[in-house]
């Protein structure tokens, strides 16, 4: 067991070339002594996008609900995950200057992929 106790640990990263450009993502899930790899990207995508769908997939990769512990350099997906996401589905998924939220599939699949885990 690691320093986090009975916690599944999920390192994500995404990058693109050019933004937007073509785009890459990975995750790197650990629990209990295991490893478990994912990776994936697109064509025509962009830094923000790859970011998130690392998250995703890492969350979404897990069979039963955990205690999580994401590790992101992303900031978009830190404060949007634990800052703006209330304030994005009050509005009617608008910023708060009324904008449409950018992404917001991916912030839709990702507040679902959350919802069961800690």
């Amino acid at each position: 067991m690691d320093d986090w106790g009975d916690r599944v640990l999920l390192f994500t990263d995404g990058a693109c070339s050019g933004n937007p450009g073509p785009g890459g993502w990975a995750a790197l899930l650990r629990y209990r002594g295991h490893e478990k790899e994912l990776f994936g990207g697109e064509v025509d995508t962009t830094n923000n996008r790859m970011e998130m769908w690392a998250v995703i997939a890492g969350l979404e990769a897990l069979k039963r609900a955990m205690s999580v512990r994401i590790y992101t350099d992303s900031q978009y997906v830190l404060k949007g995950a634990t800052e703006w996401l209330a304030g994005w589905k009050q509005r009617g998924w608008k910023t708060a200057d009324r904008q449409p939220v950018k992404n917001s599939d991916l912030w839709r699949r990702l507040e679902t992929a959350m919802q069961p885990h800690q």
